[in-house]
């Protein structure tokens, strides 16, 4: 309620005569099921009748968004108010029920579209507005100089957008209210398709979206744009640890109509359906620049330019970030733990931590209030304490705790690795050796049954060799979450802190992570990014960071150090997998994205990889694939709740809802891969053995 106080206020400050806030901004988009709760639609009317109580919305419309309860139906709703009263309810009509989004399960879709009917008011809002009665549904909005229309969020993505019948009736402005996460490279699909609406249709289009992390999985990026017949007008920032943000422009409601002059769109409007016109006396044009001599003087703020992007390795660098600091000060902890390996991906991770502190200091340097409040509540000053969190590394000193756990198999490398990554961020860092414990487990199995297990470098089969192998690394879970409740007390501090996985989606996807290891923790930054995106982000930290401490983690070979190293023999992931990072990201695109089964991938990939593979070795390298994901598919229902940053992401808990259980094998797939790979003629320009060599 406040930050849309706030919005409101900062809006009318800037001469707006309308303001639209996101998707269900009143509870918040991420209540889930809270939204089945009776409580939660008592407490939005609450809110509403608290903003309509005030001066607020007075000479301006507001957009303003709440679940509603319409003849025992709940709706997700955009309720439209002027002058301490409601225009309309605006029930959403095609809803987000895919992916990341469960709508359906908690509203209806408004079925009745150009149809509307009355819904009675509650008493608590009836004592404020002294209005007994609203309209209800797909309505539009008639000032005295320009008409509005509302949109929200899904509606924009479905083929036949509603903004298309609206334009055509005349509606010169649309409003867009989302609640629409952060993926990577997402941005550029969401710009194309608001420039599209208003290109080919003419007009105006605000998008609000909503803005951190709403208590899950999802960072909503923000990134509120004002376009106008293709151009983008105005934008706002992508990320940000600003609780509000206002995007405002002035345009000239002439420039829309000029560009609807073209007869082929007059024939098409003049024989469109109507929308009902909730009729309200207020001009959109009589706000910060008036009238001169009865001309509206919109226009003279008006700025066409590119929307802006950013590279995904900076996404990665902003956007986690964000959510981690949200993450942090609203869980009430005192700081992060990891175990540091020496690494790329636990580096990764770290190095998302340092990005957090670098925004956190750009804010308080810039005096914001909140920011500073809520760094000093969890670094455990007082609040009239004069401490400000201007430098990243000391403030990462306070809050960020690293440690490196190494065993007999750890090498002298990813110990120094580990030790300078930290010196450089500027952590606390502890080193120790877990030897012993890992000793006590394995001697405590031999006096128990007698024998001994071995790695498989000193004799031992393939079961003590991974058992050995996860012992280290479910020791090392249990050892971060000991220090991580006990290191705020070691330095004569209150609470605890929150332990940080960093598993990266590939490796959730493949398996490639030991059951309740240290990829087991309370959230994980890296979970939804590919390795190959990792890579990329480390290599543009180090210049962006100044952190050239991290050239040597991009030149070291990816390992899990769980096995003992020897002459003959070190242990590296890929080989260990038997396929690429690369492959993997091609694997789970086509697995989740295009939607592929075995044989549709393998014949897919024929086609993109057959100049390098014969078919027969591009299927088993697929069968290979579906073995390893099937067989370690339960993984994910235990995996630890992470950042969604990719559209391929293996997630069991919300994103991918697919069996955990499988059959060993895929019989009746696998063996039409066969049949079609032996009769296939082999395209690949490289020689047998060199073949050989690289499936090896």
């Amino acid at each position: 309620m406040e930050r849309i106080l706030e919005s409101i206020a900062i809006a009318k400050q800037r001469g707006a005569t309308l303001r639209v806030g996101p998707e269900l901004e009143i509870p918040g988009y991420g209540c889930l099921d809270h939204f089945l709760e009776g409580d939660t639609v008592l407490h939005s009317w609450e809110v509403l009748a608290k903003i309509l109580s005030t001066d607020d919305t007075m000479n301006i419309i507001c957009d303003i968004g709440m679940p509603v309860v319409h003849k025992n139906v709940i709706y997700n709703c955009r309720v439209i108010v002027h002058n301490k009263q409601i225009l309309l309810i605006r029930p959403k009509m095609w809803l987000a029920n895919d992916g990341n989004y469960r709508e359906m399960r908690y509203f209806t879709p408004w079925l009745k579209h150009r149809e509307w009917e009355d819904h009675f008011l509650p008493r608590i809002i009836q004592a404020v507005t002294k209005q007994t009665k609203v309209p209800f549904g797909d309505c539009v909005i008639s000032t005295i100089d320009t008409c509005i229309g509302v949109e929200l969020c899904e509606e924009l993505f479905t083929p036949a957008s509603p903004h298309i019948l609206m334009g055509l009736d005349g509606v010169e402005i649309i409003t867009n209210s989302s609640g629409s996460h952060h993926e990577l490279r997402k941005l550029y699909t969401r710009v194309e398709l608001i420039k599209e609406a208003t290109l080919k249709l003419g007009g105006v289009y605000l998008y609000a979206n909503q803005q951190g992390c709403d208590g899950d999985r999802l960072y909503y990026d923000g990134c509120a744009m004002i376009a106008m017949n293709g151009h983008i007008v105005s934008q706002g920032s992508q990320f940000s640890l600003n609780d509000v943000e206002v995007v405002s422009a002035t345009i000239d409601i002439e420039d829309v109509r000029a560009h609807r002059t073209s007869k082929s769109r007059g024939m098409q409007a003049a024989g469109s359906a109507r929308y009902h016109r909730i009729e309200v006396p207020f001009p959109l044009s009589g706000g910060k620049f008036g009238e001169i001599d009865g001309e509206s003087t919109l226009g003279l703020e008006l700025k066409l330019h590119g929307a802006r992007f950013h590279l995904p390795e900076e996404e990665i660098a902003l956007g986690p970030a964000c959510w981690l600091w949200d993450y942090l000060r609203r869980s009430r902890t005192q700081g992060y733990f990891i175990p540091l390996s020496g690494g790329i991906d636990s580096c990764a991770t770290a190095v998302i931590v340092y990005s957090m502190c670098r925004l956190v200091a750009e804010a308080a340097t810039r005096a914001d209030k909140q920011v500073i409040a809520d760094a000093r509540r969890v670094v455990g000053e007082p609040e009239d304490s004069s401490y400000i969190p201007s430098d990243p590394r000391e403030f990462a000193s306070r809050i960020f705790h690293t440690c490196y756990m190494g065993t007999e198999n750890s090498s002298a490398e990813t110990r120094k690795r580990a030790k300078d990554l930290a010196g450089a961020i500027g952590s606390y860092h502890v080193d120790l050796n877990m030897d012993s414990l890992v000793t006590a487990i394995r001697d405590l199995f031999s006096f128990v049954t007698g024998v001994k297990p071995q790695f498989r470098a000193h004799g031992g089969s393939n079961a003590e060799n991974l058992a050995l192998q996860n012992i280290q690394a479910r020791l090392r879970m249990v050892i971060a979450y000991l220090f991580a409740q006990l290191l705020p007390w070691v330095r004569g501090r209150q609470g605890g802190l929150l332990v940080l996985g960093s598993a990266n989606v590939d490796e959730s996807l493949r398996g490639y992570l030991t059951k309740y290891d240290c990829s087991s923790a309370d959230i994980n930054p890296i979970g939804g990014i590919s390795k190959t995106d990792l890579k990329k982000f480390i290599a543009y930290a180090r210049d962006a960071f100044d952190m050239p401490i991290l050239t040597s983690f991009l030149d070291a070979v990816p390992t899990a150090e769980l096995e003992p190293i020897s002459e003959t023999y070190v242990q590296a992931d890929e080989a260990d997998m038997g396929m690429t990072y690369d492959e993997l990201s091609v694997f789970g695109r086509l697995r989740k994205v295009e939607k592929c089964g075995p044989y549709s991938m393998f014949t897919k990939l024929v086609h993109e990889w057959g100049s390098f593979l014969s078919p027969t070795q591009i299927a088993e390298k697929v069968k290979h694939f579906f073995f390893e994901h099937a067989r370690n598919r339960h993984k994910m229902t235990t995996l630890t709740p992470s950042y969604h940053a990719e559209s391929y992401s293996p997630d069991d808990n919300r994103f991918d809802l697919r069996p955990f259980l499988y059959p060993s094998r895929f019989p009746w797939q696998f063996k039409k891969i066969d049949q079609v790979a032996a009769v296939l003629p082999d395209r690949s320009n490289r020689s047998p053995t060199a073949d050989k060599a690289k499936t090896d």
